[in-house]
């Protein structure tokens, strides 16, 4: 477990009795994500979430990584209906047949993009000017569940073919890829992100 040391300050939701999410939530949450595979990996991982609470999707995110061939989006866009089955009796991932298929169609959509703008990286981080929108919330209730920008994408996204990416699925991939800094102004990793996006 990440020891706070001089800090004295999460976010409220990082539960210290949730080892997983804590080291989450230090490490990754709100960090510019600028890889393709990482953000093909949060964009699965959001759809997959919709409904559900982020901590189950952390416990199974290894078996994902397994299941889905390390997100690798050339050769998810291939999974065949008997590919799709073995997935849906895979224990250890969320087993919803309409978001593994629209993982499939998603990691189609996802290479489209790719061949416009070149990377997903340069697409997605257009929605927010290229840079990190940095939020000043001091408590979670603040925090929307979508936004503006969140809405602009979701819309463009399902223009495009994705599927399981409404705007509050699109919000959450916003705030996981650190197109957005969510993190409450009291919390550490604030200012370490905002100290990051500067230098």
């Amino acid at each position: 477990m990440i020891s706070l040391g001089v800090h004295n300050e999460r976010c409220a939701w990082a539960n210290a009795d949730n080892p997983l999410l804590l080291e989450y939530h230090d490490r990754e949450w709100g960090v510019p994500v600028h890889s393709e595979r990482k953000h093909f990996e949060v964009l699965v991982l959001s759809s997959a979430q919709a409904g559900l609470n982020w901590s189950l999707v952390l416990k199974k995110r290894a078996a994902f990584r397994r299941a889905f061939d390390n997100f690798d989006p050339e050769k998810v866009r291939r999974y065949s209906e008997s590919r799709i089955r073995m997935l849906l009796s895979d224990p250890e991932i969320i087993r919803n047949r309409m978001k593994i298929e629209a993982a499939v169609r998603n990691a189609r959509a996802f290479l489209k993009v790719q061949g416009e703008f070149e990377t997903f990286d340069s697409y997605c981080w257009q929605f927010v000017g290229g840079r990190q929108k940095t939020n000043r919330w001091k408590t979670t209730r603040q925090i929307p569940a979508t936004s503006p920008e969140s809405e602009a994408l979701s819309k463009d996204l399902k223009r495009r073919g994705f599927g399981f990416v409404g705007p509050t699925v699109a919000y959450a991939y916003m705030q996981e890829v650190g197109m957005v800094n969510d993190h409450l102004i009291d919390c550490f990793r604030y200012r370490e992100i905002l100290r990051r996006v500067a230098g």
